[in-house]
């Protein structure tokens, strides 16, 4: 049982001592918080449509946002115990979407509409926004217009010089889809000049919720989580709340979600976890024709793969943490890597869901289970911060340099190391993907050439090679996203792979569990092969390709069986007090 809930986050066992004593202590102090909430203030919070002002006045008492979302060289101490760490802003993000994903998206949006003002030379800002944090405020991120979504070319938020302020201006436009846009201390807001066309007319400039000029409109969602449309109306832009212009306010804007969207993978984790102690415990607990559920056949196989899914859904995400905290200028490994954790571990989530959820049937409409929400939450992620479809086309820009053109790069070390993630608000400019080089892919595979799965599995990542040396896409095909979607899900599957094994190799996970993981992800690869099959624009030789590749997992009955003890042993490990 101990090593089955080992990879598990339970809050009856958690202790996270591989990191300083105070980021533990808020760790600890969080989940307790929670703990001490209970299951069904946690369950009301959520149906009643609460907003989150215990939650957040606990943080504010702890100093949590502040502690953890202000970067060294911006805390007023020098430093102390505020710094910006990826790794333990994963942990708080997997916390979090354990007991509720309202309470990670206020988290989430705060640290939205701290991108661009960490990233800003502006100092009084900077301060200012420090200051805040010390006060327990949000933040926002106005970023999204009702009319345009997040495309940023085409915003209609309108800054007019103004006369009587030299520098300052006077902003005129709505907001949509904007959270904590109802408490936030400080919203950035993206706009754009009247008197300069073209991008060196874009603003990015800091707001007041609380400004008269400021107006709510209304919490577009039905939630706790409180997404805003807003409207500013001659509100007075200073020269000190300006944080970016020009280009530098567009790589802002796009550098904010590359910090951003990172955290999605963690707190679908979270979801996932939760929901398994729930569904686990129930299955094994629930007698049908005097059987119990998990006697059959077809429910140990989907509890089985929703454990190794979830595995492997760690793994990638711990590792991809490692590259997010070493990049530099020279090593910008992340921009494939952030993505993937965007679209691919959060849709790897809900399929962990819709696999329990098979299980456990009516009992996850309950309203007074977590797995009810769950289920309705998971589905938000791959959504958020970019759809699945952006971030697979964002993929595919590296396929080819990942894939048969690898170079040397220093071995990136787990990073768990009390260190200040400063490169994040220096990205530079959000192009020249094309030059992004990565380390060879196959050396993760060679490490566990003996397993049979992880071999079964690399002998289809070989033929993706073969695929793009030999049948890739044309310029008339490159215009068919559909078809290069499906492409991106085969190149996806390998990144995923190759993560996963990574980790694998540092933490010693062992090796019957990789065996199974890989079993899943050989049906995986093969079921989109054969989607690729099937797309209207696909040549011969690209049909030939994908029938060519498809694979059987090599079957091992008493090792799936060792895997599903380990899944019954979750049952009753974990249920919130009460």
């Amino acid at each position: 049982m101990a090593e089955s809930t080992s990879l598990l986050f339970n809050p009856r066992t958690y202790d996270p001592r591989h990191f300083d004593p105070e980021t533990r202590r808020l760790l600890r102090a969080t989940v307790d918080w929670f703990e001490a909430r209970g299951k069904r203030r946690l369950i009301e919070d959520y149906r009643s449509r609460a907003w989150l002002g215990d939650f957040l006045d606990f943080a504010a008492a702890e100093g949590l946002f502040a502690t953890f979302l202000t970067p060294a060289s911006a805390a007023p101490d020098g430093g102390g115990d505020r710094r910006w760490d990826t790794a333990r802003i994963a942990a708080l993000n997997e916390i979090f979407g354990f007991y509720g994903l309202d309470y990670w998206y206020a988290w989430q949006v705060t640290i939205l509409g701290l991108g661009p003002v960490w990233q800003s030379d502006n100092t009084a800002a900077r301060d200012r926004a420090a200051e805040l944090l010390s006060q327990g405020e949000v933040f926002a991120f106005g970023l999204s217009e009702k009319a345009h979504g997040a495309d940023i070319y085409s915003t209609d938020m309108l800054l007019e010089p103004d006369g009587d302020v030299p520098g300052g201006f006077r902003a005129t436009g709505s907001k949509y889809y904007i959270g904590n846009g109802n408490a936030a201390g400080l919203v950035s807001v993206f706009g754009r000049r009247t008197d300069v066309e073209g991008p060196e007319g874009y603003v990015f400039f800091a707001a007041d919720s609380r400004h008269e000029a400021y107006h709510l409109v209304k919490n577009v969602v039905d939630s706790s989580k409180f997404v805003s449309e807003f409207r500013l109306e001659d509100y007075p832009v200073a020269p000190a709340d300006v944080l970016h212009t020009g280009r530098a306010a567009f790589d802002a804007a796009l550098n904010t979600v590359n910090v951003g969207k990172f955290n999605l993978c963690t707190a679908s984790i979270g979801i996932c976890e939760h929901a398994m102690y729930e569904a686990v415990t129930h299955a094994s607990n629930r007698i049908l024709y005097g059987r119990p559920v998990t006697a059959f056949p077809h429910v140990r196989r989907e509890l089985t793969d929703a454990y190794v899914r979830l595995v492997g859904m760690k793994l990638f995400s711990d590792r991809a943490v490692d590259y997010f905290r070493s990049a530099g200028p020279d090593d910008r490994r992340y921009l494939l890597f952030n993505p993937m954790t965007k679209m691919k571990v959060t849709t790897e989530g809900e399929k962990v869901i819709d696999l329990m959820w098979d299980v456990i049937a009516a009992k996850g409409f309950e309203k007074d289970n977590y797995f009810a929400q769950a289920a309705v939450e998971i589905r938000g992620l791959p959504k958020l911060e970019g759809t699945v479809h952006v971030n697979l086309a964002l993929i595919l820009k590296f396929m080819r340099n990942h894939l048969l053109d690898p170079v040397d790069h220093p071995p990136v070390p787990t990073r768990l190391d009390a260190a200040d993630d400063a490169f994040l608000f220096r990205q530079g400019p959000a192009r020249g993907l094309g030059s992004v080089r990565f380390h060879d892919w196959r050396t993760a595979f060679d490490a566990y050439a003996a397993v049979p799965n992880v071999a079964r599995f690399r002998e289809q990542a070989d033929a993706l090679c073969t695929f793009v040396e030999t049948a890739a896409p044309g310029e008339e095909q490159s215009r068919d996203l559909d078809l290069l979607l499906a492409v991106g899900q085969l190149f996806a599957l390998v990144v995923h792979g190759q993560l996963i094994l990574e980790q694998a190799r540092l933490t010693g996970l062992d090796e019957e569990l990789l065996d199974e993981l890989f079993a899943v992800l050989v049906r995986d690869f093969s079921a989109h092969a054969v989607e690729l099959h099937g797309k209207d624009s696909a040549t011969a030789a690209q049909q030939e390709w994908a029938l060519g590749a498809v694979r059987r997992p090599v079957v091992d009955a008493a090792r799936s069986t060792r895997i599903w003890e380990r899944v019954e042993a979750l049952s009753g490990t974990y249920e919130t007090a009460p």
